[in-house]
């Protein structure tokens, strides 16, 4: 059986804009539908998945992924005319009905949420055939997520948490997995999301809404938590069974309002003071209130965990969802041991729901479903050839491409170079699937240097001077360095949770060490990704300490690079000292003797 997952809303910025014409661009954010991307399970394998961004380099975008889907047909060896269905992760034909009450809430259904928009598209990208289209399969949204972490989290039963900002009607689903099978227990309507609160105070905070929430994340450890604990907590109505109610997203009764929030960000500003402007300075009071929404965060996702831990005692979580990609809620999730075991789908955001209603779709439409495998590392985007570096030297006439034979040569000059205080960037195997650049598209350096924070947030991502940086640690050396257990190691495989950096390591690691002592650790294996587990051992024997700092390759505004050219031209944009493609070392300078 052969399936192709899709997510993203095609229609759903361009009929915003259509109606809301005169918005500030930061407004076109709130909308339904982003990270399109496509992922191909043949049988019970998954065979590719990328997102449709990497290709097209609008970032976050929720076009239809045509790219990304030509590339998983590509990786699999087969056509479109072969795959037996494509499933999507949203199915919004159960709420038909709700849209029929108005002229433009009609129009919006039929131009973005409808079956037969998404079956034009089909066609039109595709040339899906009329008498195919009983082989579209339109996933719930949060069905789709449950898919992706529940399905490949390698536990015969588990508790289920989706939260995100909203789904097609709700904004957390909570649901048991047992035997191969989701039951959903509880769905929250969206007009009561955590998801779409903590984004409002993104939005109040300065920065765009669905799109900025990790630097919220970031900033909160500056911050007091108390301050402001109480008063945004008074916000939302704590109930029975693990239910709750946030009443201050029922402020927006206008069209205009809905589309911007504006009836909340009033109500936030009468309260806490004016809503900060983009480029303004943070204060202490941004960072405060920072604090605060994380803390409430955690509050009512601890609310909801608690109870259905009680009623169902279930001993294993999977989570997916927006929500699940803020690695401080997850860490405290995760030091509460309220749960045995955690697994957290690394693309946890919408991109993930392509994989997520593809492993839905085939356990629905097979009699007799395999069980899949454990994830293990994420690496199912483009992989290279040697043909795409040796085609482009003509065009890079200052740059010296030389080519290293010897992984371990090759390992120990580079380690060497960061060492030295070079910034590299790495560009190595398959493009990882989900937000984190995991080893495979890196840009590394040393995270002894105090500076080295300000100079990659200056100089090379030209982004906030307060976010941090996260550290790779190898294996053998993760427990030693960094407060974790050894036994559960690779749940921080994914870079999805934090860790307390040891003692007596802050001192001696200050760039990747955050103002509350804590880092957002990738432990590296060496069965998963040698090479960079190679590389991150030298620098250990260099210097005494196995750990790089591996942020994204790419700068602000740009996604995550795919290409040898993007990342040739990254290395240009971004003026790093150093690029590594597989086995070819290029620089600005004469090639090594």
């Amino acid at each position: 059986m052969k399936i192709i997952g899709i997510s993203g809303l095609h229609n759903s910025v361009p009929f915003k804009k259509t109606h809301f014409p005169n918005l500030d661009s930061k407004y076109y954010r709130i909308a339904q539908g982003f990270d399109s991307a496509a992922a191909l399970i043949i049988d019970n394998e998954i065979i590719a998945a990328a997102a449709e961004e990497r290709f097209s380099k609008n970032k976050a975008t929720g076009c239809f992924p045509v790219n990304a889907i030509k590339y998983c047909l590509q990786q699999g060896g087969v056509s479109i005319d072969q795959v037996d269905y494509i499933a999507h992760g949203f199915n919004y034909e159960p709420y038909v009905g709700d849209y029929n009450k108005d002229s433009y809430k009609k129009e919006l259904f039929t131009e973005v949420y409808s079956r037969e928009g998404q079956l034009k598209l089909l066609q039109q990208y595709l040339a899906w055939p009329h008498k195919r289209h009983q082989d579209f399969i339109q996933v719930p949204h949060h069905l789709a997520h449950a898919a992706s972490c529940y399905y490949l989290s390698g536990y015969k039963n588990a508790l289920i948490l989706i939260a995100d900002g909203m789904g097609e009607k709700e904004n957390m689903t909570v649901a048991v997995g047992e035997n191969n099978n989701i039951e959903v227990l509880l769905q929250i309507p969206e007009i009561h999301s955590i998801g779409i609160l903590y984004s409002v105070f993104t939005l109040y905070l300065g920065f765009e809404f669905g799109f900025d929430e990790y630097k919220v994340m970031g900033l909160a450890p500056y911050g007091n938590p108390s301050k402001y604990f109480h008063l945004i907590m008074a916000m939302i109505d704590l109930q029975d069974k693990g239910r709750f109610a946030i009443p201050v997203l029922y402020k927006n009764s206008t069209p205009g309002e809905c589309e911007t929030y504006s009836g909340t960000l009033g109500y936030l500003e009468k309260i806490l003071g004016p809503v900060r402007q983009a480029g303004q300075e943070i204060t202490a009071h941004h960072q405060d209130i920072a604090a605060a929404m994380q803390v409430v965060l955690q509050r009512v996702l601890m609310h909801v965990l608690q109870y259905y831990k009680q009623s169902t005692g279930m001993n294993n979580l999977v989570m997916a969802g927006g929500v699940a990609l803020n690695c401080t809620a997850n860490s405290y999730i995760k030091k509460s041991r309220l749960f045995a075991n955690t697994f957290i789908q690394p693309a946890a955001g919408d991109d993930g729901t392509s994989l997520g209603a593809a492993l839905y779709a085939y356990h629905k439409m097979n009699p007799n479903p395999k069980l899949f495998s454990k994830l293990k590392m994420p690496y199912y985007g483009p992989d290279f050839n040697v043909n795409d570096i040796t085609s482009l030297i003509p065009e890079y006439k200052n740059y010296a491409f030389d080519f290293w034979s010897n992984n371990e040569e090759l390992c120990m000059y580079v380690a060497n170079q960061i060492a030295d205080g070079q910034i590299v960037g790495w560009f190595h195997g398959r493009m990882e699937f989900g937000p984190r650049a995991l080893g495979n598209r890196s840009i590394l350096a040393d995270p002894r240097d105090p500076l080295m924070k300000e100079r990659l947030n200056a100089r090379i991502k030209l982004r906030e001077g307060f976010r941090p940086f996260a550290p790779a640690v190898i294996m053998e050396a993760a427990p030693k360095i960094f407060d974790m257990e050894p036994a559960k190691l690779d749940d921080y495989m994914y870079m999805l949770l934090t860790a307390q950096v040891r003692d007596e390591y802050k001192e001696l690691l200050p760039a990747i060490t955050h103002v509350d002592g804590s880092a957002r650790v990738q432990v590296v294996f060496e069965d998963s990704n040698y090479k960079f587990w190679l590389l991150i051992s030298k620098f250990g024997e260099l210097t005494g300490i196995p750990v790089v700092i591996n942020t994204s390759f790419n700068i602000k505004g740009q996604p995550i690079v795919c290409s040898v050219k993007d990342a040739l031209e990254t290395f240009d944009m971004a003026s790093l000292d150093l690029l590594v493609i597989d086995n070819y070392l290029i620089t600005r300078n004469k090639a090594r003797k």
